[in-house]
């Protein structure tokens, strides 16, 4: 370089801009947390032992299957999160935009792109393993209804969005973890919930392996209208929690002392 010769300063991302990389690094990392978490679910669904009473899962493949998508999704959100924000999931989405912490318009494009990334990775993991993907479709089981399967979905995903809020939205000084309290949040959902309704709690997620598979249970809405539900209760809870100023009733938790309560 010539010497005395000065570099252009680079121009700013516009808004659009701004709106589109994030888009891009939102669907980079949605499909690599599906196609893990894909790729795992069957792994353990073909090497299972011997299916518990009643034709469900072993505790063995519950705890295999959750801990697929919870480390999974705790890698790829501690990896894009600089990037989009490693949502991955169109219920949390919804419940950062009504708590006003996610541009509507950024929104709609994290929808498409979480969509879009779910189905490429459905699609490349049945291409690549040997395995039918069917396996992953999120299904009821354990004698468990729809109305059922619809509630619970409808209380994980609460929790999960509601600890995105919490950890990730609310910065303190312990915000540089929440990668870890959300997949351990995923992680004690599905616990909870793989065996009897495949512990989706996201809609890309249950969308991505039931198109592969070209098998849609007659009850495949209740994996978009139960997230959603849970997405609108934890917004809705946040939005209470900061309009009463929570942070005033249990003061000086990100201080170096704490202040004494009475």
């Amino acid at each position: 370089m010539a010497k005395g010769k000065r570099v252009p300063e680079r121009r700013p991302l516009s808004i659009m801009e701004a709106h589109l990389v994030a888009a891009v690094g939102e669907f980079a990392g949605t499909f690599l947390f599906l196609y893990f978490s894909y790729a795992g679910n069957l792994m353990a669904a073909s090497l299972a032992p011997t299916a518990a009473p009643g034709g469900g899962k072993s505790s063995e493949t519950v705890i295999f299957i959750s801990l697929t998508y919870s480390l999974s999704l705790l890698v790829t959100v501690w990896a894009f999160y600089r990037i989009s924000g490693g949502i991955f999931n169109p219920a949390i989405t919804l419940g950062l935009c009504i708590s006003g912490r996610l541009p509507w318009t950024r929104g709609g494009l994290f929808f498409v792109a979480q969509m879009l990334a779910s189905l490429c990775a459905g699609g490349l993991v049945s291409a690549m393993f040997p395995v039918d993907i069917a396996k992953a479709n999120s299904v009821l089981g354990g004698g468990a209804s729809v109305s059922q399967g619809l509630f619970m979905e409808m209380f994980f995903t609460a929790l999960l969005v509601f600890v995105v809020l919490m950890l990730a939205v609310e910065k303190s000084k312990d915000t540089f973890l929440a990668p870890i309290g959300i997949g351990l949040a995923l992680f004690v959902a599905m616990i909870a919930g793989t065996a009897y309704t495949g512990g989706s709690l996201n809609p890309a997620r249950s969308l991505g392996c039931a198109v592969a598979a070209r098998s849609f249970p007659g009850y495949h809405w209740i994996y978009w209208v139960g997230p959603l539900l849970g997405s609108l209760l934890a917004a809705g809870f946040y939005l209470l929690v900061k309009y009463i100023h929570y942070e005033e009733a249990n003061p000086g938790q990100d201080a170096a002392d704490p202040i004494e309560t009475v």
